[in-house]
């Protein structure tokens, strides 16, 4: 569970870090709209990322049907949290849409990016060590 909730904090603090950033550029640039459509989408993409890792021990130990249960269960809520800052971004104009789709996809390109900058830091060391 320790290590769940490393994760949790080492991905979600990164994933609000950059979207903040971004949201402070947009700002900056007068693009109000997307920083607050990227903030909204992060907030909701980590409370999703943060509800799947407290789930995840809830199926576990359980018999098959229980845990699909429990994982259907899980799944649907997951979707309708996210549907909330879709709803937001599609009903109100202070939210962009794509920048809401971004940054509900925050923590996965957050995981994605740091995946590959550590597949390129091993490729470097090997050309280094040859």
């Amino acid at each position: 569970m320790e290590a769940i909730r490393e994760t949790e904090k080492k991905y979600c603090s990164l994933a609000l870090t950059i979207a903040v950033v971004i949201a402070i550029v947009c700002f900056i640039l007068a693009f109000k709209p997307l920083g607050k459509g990227l903030i909204l989408g992060a907030v909701f993409s980590i409370a999703n990322f943060i509800i799947m890792g407290e789930t995840l021990p809830m199926r576990i130990g359980h018999n098959r049907r229980r845990s699909t249960g429990i994982s259907f269960v899980s799944i649907f809520g997951r979707y309708a949290l996210m549907a909330i800052p879709l709803a937001l971004s599609i009903k109100l104009s202070q939210f962009n849409l794509a920048a809401t789709v971004c940054g509900l996809f925050m923590i996965q390109l957050v995981i994605l990016t740091e995946h590959i900058v550590n597949l390129i830091q091993m490729k470097f060391r090997k050309t280094q060590l040859l």
